[in-house]
């Protein structure tokens, strides 16, 4: 087991860096936002911590932590600045903000290191490190799709108008998802490039947006789970496919295609689909039998607004 690990370390990591990337789109596309900007934060948290780490040496954390400060910030003026956005037109707005930063990185002279980067930012960042960082995200963000809050964004999701109707500050929500999409592509981006020890505009590219978009579409855009399985896959796939050579890109697109038509969900989607099936399957028969006749209960609109903590929850004694 331990020959094993160490012989994979480095998939070990991308791995969890993976993660951290993937949920950055993620976050956005649940209270659905369709923004890319996750991965321009993932380049000012790549070339803050190498930067602070090469020039100050200061240690992991705060260099890590200034560059997700920084990405935050970054996110929360990038939301107001496309406040009137939204669909195709946001997108491609967010994409620009990271293309932005990539040519702002081959640019930058000595401070970003050019087209060559930065090298020598040695630090003390361990694996252990990164997997307690990544739990401790995956834990919030699995608490913050439950309860009242994950309803909320689940109504601006799928309704717009009837979550302002209902009393949620869409604009609020919206400019959240911005501010934890930075902060997460920068952990993950600074936590890379201090493990690596470099960063260059090379590896903080465009392929990210289709890498980190091709995690969430395999692996289901509605859940931090979704995003962990797409992360395994598509940081595991390209060893698992070796063996067949130069088709790898070939087999690489079937794949995501196969995805993006057959199970518009994701794998999460297609495995919690199977097991509602599974457990309606062996749902015992009331005694009447199944034919028995069921009383229909008219919705009550006030415990709807209530379970969505809209003002009738406030409203009520």
């Amino acid at each position: 087991m331990n020959a094993w690990y160490f012989s994979h370390l480095v998939l070990v990591q991308s791995t969890f860096i993976s993660f951290l990337l993937a949920l950055s789109i993620q976050v956005p596309l649940r209270a659905g936002v369709f923004s890319f900007a996750g991965v321009g934060s993932y380049a000012i948290g790549a070339y803050t911590a190498a930067i602070l780490t090469i020039r100050a040496q200061l240690a992991p954390v705060l260099a890590i932590g200034a560059g997700v400060l920084v990405a935050a910030a970054a996110g929360y003026l990038l939301a107001l600045l496309v406040a009137r956005l939204s669909g195709l037109y946001l997108g491609m707005a967010t994409i620009s903000f990271a293309l932005f930063l990539g040519v702002l990185a081959t640019n930058g002279g000595d401070l970003t290191g050019g087209a060559t980067g930065l090298y020598g930012a040695i630090s003390t960042l361990t694996t252990g490190h990164v997997v307690a960082v990544t739990v401790v995200v995956a834990l919030l963000l699995a608490a913050g799709e439950r309860g009242a809050y994950g309803r909320r964004v689940d109504a601006v999701r799928e309704d717009p108008h009837l979550a302002v109707s209902l009393g949620i500050d869409v604009t609020r929500v919206r400019r959240r998802v911005f501010v934890v999409s930075g902060a997460l592509g920068a952990a993950a981006g600074g936590m890379n490039s201090l493990l690596r020890t470099t960063v260059s505009p090379e590896t903080v590219g465009f392929h990210l947006v289709v890498t980190a978009l091709t995690m969430i579409i395999v692996g289901g855009a509605l859940s931090w789970a979704g995003a962990a399985i797409g992360a395994v896959i598509f940081t595991w796939l390209p060893s698992v496919l070796q063996v067949v050579g130069d088709w790898q890109l070939v087999v690489y697109g079937v794949i995501v295609a196969a995805a993006a038509v057959w199970v518009p969900g994701g794998l999460l989607g297609l495995a919690q689909d199977g097991w509602h099936r599974l457990r309606t399957r062996h749902r015992p028969i009331p005694a009447g039998g199944a034919a028995a006749p069921v009383a229909v209960v008219a919705p009550d609109p006030a415990q709807e607004l209530a379970a969505l903590g809209g003002p009738a929850a406030e409203a009520r004694p």
